[in-house]
C-alpha cells in the first residue's frame, strides 16, 4: 500500500496535466483593472484587459519570445502600467522608446518621479554621471563599495571593446590602468570634475608624461600606484599595446562629445528609486551597440545602491518595491554578478523580468551562469521560437502523459509549441510549482484603463559642457608643495 503522501507521484497514467483556470486564479492575485489604484501588480497569468490575475509575489520571471512575438505588447507594457497603478517603482530598458510612450503619461498622472535616460536622442531627457555615486561613496568613507562600482564600470567598457578576445592580458592591463585613472579622479578631482570626460583626458597620450612622473612617487601597496607602475614601467612595445587597448576602451568618451557631456552631469538620484515611486526608462538604440554598456552600468549601479538602501531600511527591504524590466536582456553587455544579484534581490523587495529571444542568446551572453539565472526565475513564459533546444526543453519541462495502454507522449510537443496563436495572445506559462497553462493575454490596446494618458513630452535642452579635471594643475600644486603626491 502506498502512503497517501506519495500517491500523487506514482499514478501510472498521469504524470502531468494542464493547470485549470481555477487553479491559476486561486494562486494568482486578482486585479480589477478598471479601478484607479491596484492592490497588486506583476506578471499577468490571466488577463482580458479588464480583469487580471497576476503573480504579486517576490518571484523573478523569464520571458522567451522571438522578434515580433508581441512580448513587449503582451507583458512589458501592461506590467509597467500595473506597477504605476500599484505604486511600485521600475527600471525598464526601452530600445524603441515604446514603453515611455505607453506609460509615462500615466506615471505623471499618478505623481511619479520620471527619469528618462535617452541615448537615442541626446538632449531629450535626464543626465547621469556614472562616477557620481562612486565619488560620493569614496568621500563618505565607503571606499570599498566605491571601488567595486568603478570596477563594474570598467568591466562594462572592457566588455564592449574586447568581447570575443581570446588573450585576456591586454584587456586586463588596460582595465587596470583605467581603474588607476579613476582612483586618481576620486582622490584629486572636484565633484563636478569626476566624470567620463576627465577619464578620457587622463587616458589620452598627452597625459602620459605627467602620470609617469606622478606614479614614481606613489606607494606600491595602493591599487592606483600598483596599476600605474605595472603599465608605465613596462617595456616600450608592451606599454604601447596596453595603451592602444585602453584608447579603444575610452574612445567613445573622446569622440562623442554630446554623449560625454550628458554623462558628465547628474540629475538622477538612484537611491530614491527605492524610497519613492519612480519610473526609470533606459532608451538604448537596438540598431547599434555604442551605448549598450551604459545600460549594463546603470542597472548594476542601481542594484548595488538599492541593496544599500534596503540594508538601512526597516526589515532590510526597500520601502517601495523596484521592478527591473529588462527587455532585450541579452543584447546588452553581461551584467557583472547577475546570478548573485537575482538570488539576493527577492528578499530586498526587488524583482527581475528578463525578456530574451532565445536560450542560445542567453548561453552565449552568460555562459555557465545562464543556468543559474534560469533556475532563479520561478516564472517562465514562452511565446514563440524556432530554436530546437529551447522548444525541446520547454516541452520536456511540461512533462509526459500516458494513455490507458501505457503509451507515453509529451503534454505538448515541439511542433505544437510553434503554433501558439499570436493574434489571440496565446502564451505558455510555467508558474512556480503549478502545472503549466496555455493562457490568452490581452494586448496593450485592450486595456481601456491605460488609455487617455499621452506620453510626457521629451523637451529638448542644451547639455552643459563637461568640466574636465586638469592634471597640469594637480602637478603644479604638488610641485609648489600645496598638496602631497596622491597615494604616497
Amino acid at each position: 500500500m502506498v502512503d497517501y503522501k506519495y500517491a500523487k507521484y506514482v499514478n501510472p497514467n498521469q504524470e502531468t496535466r494542464w493547470a485549470t483556470i481555477d487553479e491559476i486564479q486561486s494562486d494568482g492575485t486578482y486585479v480589477d483593472l478598471t479601478r484607479d489604484a491596484y492592490n497588486a501588480a506583476g506578471l499577468p497569468l490571466l488577463s482580458d484587459g479588464k480583469n487580471a490575475w497576476v503573480d504579486h509575489s517576490d518571484t523573478h520571471s523569464l520571458i522567451f519570445g522571438a522578434t515580433g512575438s508581441k512580448k513587449t505588447r503582451l507583458f512589458c507594457m501592461p506590467m509597467l502600467n500595473m506597477f504605476i497603478k500599484a505604486g511600485e517603482s521600475f527600471i525598464a530598458t526601452d530600445p524603441k522608446g515604446e514603453l515611455y510612450e505607453r506609460s509615462s503619461g500615466l506615471a505623471e498622472a499618478n505623481g511619479y518621479k520620471t527619469v528618462l535616460l535617452n541615448f537615442r536622442d541626446l538632449g531629450k531627457g535626464d543626465m547621469w554621471n556614472p562616477l557620481f555615486m562612486p565619488y560620493e561613496l569614496y568621500h563618505n568613507g565607503d571606499i570599498e563599495t566605491a571601488v567595486t562600482m568603478l570596477n563594474d564600470f570598467v568591466s562594462s567598457i572592457a566588455a564592449r571593446q574586447f568581447e570575443g578576445t581570446k588573450d585576456p592580458f591586454w584587456p586586463e592591463m588596460a582595465s587596470s590602468y583605467a581603474i588607476a585613472c579613476l582612483l586618481l579622479l576620486m582622490e584629486c578631482a572636484g565633484k563636478e570634475e569626476a566624470n567620463v570626460a576627465s577619464l578620457g583626458a587622463l587616458c589620452n597620450e598627452s597625459a602620459l608624461p605627467a602620470l609617469t612622473k606622478l606614479s614614481v612617487h606613489m606607494r606600491d601597496d595602493t591599487i592606483a600606484g600598483l596599476n600605474f607602475k605595472a603599465v608605465l614601467s613596462a617595456g616600450e612595445k608592451t606599454r604601447q599595446s596596453i595603451l592602444a587597448s585602453l584608447y579603444g576602451m575610452v574612445r567613445v568618451f573622446n569622440t562623442q562629445k554630446q554623449l560625454t557631456n550628458m554623462l558628465s552631469g547628474n540629475t538622477v538620484d538612484i537611491g530614491e528609486i527605492g524610497r519613492e515611486k519612480t519610473a526609470v526608462y533606459l532608451v538604448i538604440p537596438d540598431e547599434k551597440t555604442t551605448c549598450h554598456f551604459l545600460a549594463t552600468t546603470f542597472i548594476k549601479q542601481a542594484y548595488e545602491i538599492l541593496i544599500n538602501v534596503a540594508q538601512h531600511s526597516p526589515d532590510r527591504v526597500l520601502p517601495v518595491r523596484v521592478n527591473f524590466v529588462l527587455d532585450e536582456f541579452c543584447n546588452i553587455p553581461t551584467i557583472p554578478d547577475m546570478p548573485s544579484m537575482i538570488s539576493a534581490a527577492r528578499s530586498r523587495n526587488m524583482r527581475f523580468y528578463l525578456v530574451v529571444q532565445s536560450m542560445h542568446q542567453m548561453k552565449s551572453r552568460y555562459k555557465e551562469d545562464a543556468d543559474t539565472i534560469k533556475g532563479n526565475c520561478d516564472n517562465w513564459v514562452f511565446l514563440t521560437s524556432k530554436e530546437l533546444k529551447l522548444l525541446d526543453e520547454i516541452s520536456e519541462l511540461c512533462g509526459n502523459v500516458y494513455s490507458p495502454d501505457g503509451k507515453q507522449r509529451r503534454l505538448i510537443s515541439v511542433s505544437q509549441l510553434q503554433r501558439l496563436d499570436k493574434k489571440k495572445g496565446e502564451a505558455l506559462i510555467m508558474h512556480g510549482r503549478k502545472y503549466p497553462i496555455i493562457t490568452e493575454i490581452a494586448d496593450i490596446d485592450m486595456y481601456e484603463a491605460f488609455k487617455g494618458y499621452p506620453a510626457m513630452p521629451m523637451q529638448r535642452f542644451t547639455i552643459p559642457e563637461a568640466k574636465v579635471f586638469s592634471l597640469k594643475k594637480l602637478m603644479d600644486r604638488i610641485l609648489d608643495e600645496e598638496i602631497p603626491v596622491p597615494f604616497s
